[in-house]
């Protein structure tokens, strides 16, 4: 089936508008999760203390995404993936520790679907968010909930991929705001056009089919930050 958005190869770090996100396939994906995942050797004892305090069936997605983050941001700052942490704040939004320290200066987002994970790093607020083309039944049926009627009259509801990108996008907007889906706010986050896809304020949003998902990356506020790695702030996009 043709799809309204351009393919992003997974396993490969790709840089847009300053960030850097990349996409992978979920290890054992189409299996049962396993209650208690091996957890990788570079997981920290605050990433390990996460993981034990987290339901069951919620480990071994939390792990994905953590290690794709730990990848994506060892490589940005040159640090070996062991002296970096992602941890969660109080509200549930992951941060970043190299080497014991914060770096407020370095913004991270994680998504994941029972088959892929995706994870994004920025020089300031960012969201990523991944939506299963599966899922369009679903987004029609919380429609009215988040989006205006001119979203809906843009959006339509006869393709999925289109509707799981409108998804994506309200979800990664409000990931970036650190406010949640719940609530008035996907309704403050105006999607006012999808090839290219537009948001309101000072957002920059960008969509990919990434197999049956679809990613949406979006960027609040952006600016350039001379603390920034230049891996993350210089250079194409892809």
């Amino acid at each position: 089936m043709d799809t309204t958005f351009p393919p992003i190869t997974p396993g490969h770090v790709h840089r847009w508008g300053g960030a850097g996100l990349v996409v992978a396939h979920r290890p054992g994906r189409g299996r049962a999760a396993p209650v208690s995942p091996v957890l990788p050797p570079h997981l920290s004892p605050a990433e390990r203390r996460v993981v034990h305090a987290l339901p069951a069936w919620r480990r071994a997605e939390w792990v994905a995404g953590r290690v794709l983050a730990k990848r994506l941001v060892g490589e940005a700052v040159g640090a070996p993936e062991d002296d970096v942490e992602i941890l969660p704040r109080d509200d549930g939004s992951p941060y970043v520790v190299v080497g014991g320290s914060p770096m407020p200066a370095v913004s991270v987002s994680i998504s994941h679907t029972a088959r892929h994970v995706a994870a994004a790093l920025a020089p300031g607020p960012v969201g990523v968010d991944l939506c299963g083309t599966q899922s369009a039944a679903a987004v029609r049926r919380v429609g009215a909930h988040a989006f205006s009627p001119a979203e809906l009259a843009l959006i339509g509801t006869d393709r999925p991929d289109v509707l799981a990108g409108a998804w994506a996008l309200k979800e990664a907007a409000v990931k970036a705001d650190r406010s949640g889906i719940f609530g008035d706010a996907p309704r403050r986050v105006r999607i006012t056009g999808l090839e290219p896809p537009v948001l309101s304020g000072r957002r920059r949003a960008m969509v990919w089919q990434a197999g049956d998902a679809v990613l949406a990356l979006v960027l609040a506020h952006p600016a350039p930050s001379p603390s920034v790695p230049a891996a993350l702030s210089s250079g194409p996009a892809d």
